[in-house]
């Protein structure tokens, strides 16, 4: 199977040596986004609005490799103070669908940018 690379402007440009999404036969393999805005490259102000942020940048990777992001089997969830989970749960329902993929949050010391969430995914395609 060969790789296709997935790239989207309505998402941020890799800001290291990762491509946004790689897609392998039907399954979609999406890089961690943090909460940068695609047009401006700024982070978004305070926790709420990064985790919007990124589960938009998510969704907009996820579509440009034919997909949504109800085709997500796997989320992994970052985050610099575990006390912000319950955001992401509330935000998870806006974004997912049920079944919901399976998942892992992580608590971690600091993240690209002085980020405060970051999430990557992987898609299996239908």
């Amino acid at each position: 199977m060969s790789r296709i690379i997935v790239s989207t402007p309505d998402a941020p440009a890799a800001i290291g040596t990762y491509s946004q999404a790689v897609k392998v036969g039907n399954t979609v393999y999406m890089s961690g986004q943090i909460g940068l805005d695609p047009a401006t490259m700024t982070m978004a102000d305070g926790i709420d609005a990064q985790i919007t942020r990124v589960f938009d940048n998510l969704k907009a990777v996820a579509v440009a490799a034919g997909a949504t992001l109800d085709n997500a089997v796997k989320v992994n969830v970052f985050l610099t103070d575990l006390g912000n989970f319950t955001k992401v749960n509330e935000a998870m329902t806006r974004y997912f669908s049920q079944p919901f993929p399976a998942r892992a949050a992580v608590g971690v010391a600091a993240l690209p940018r002085g980020a405060l969430v970051e999430v990557d995914a992987v898609l299996v395609i239908d």
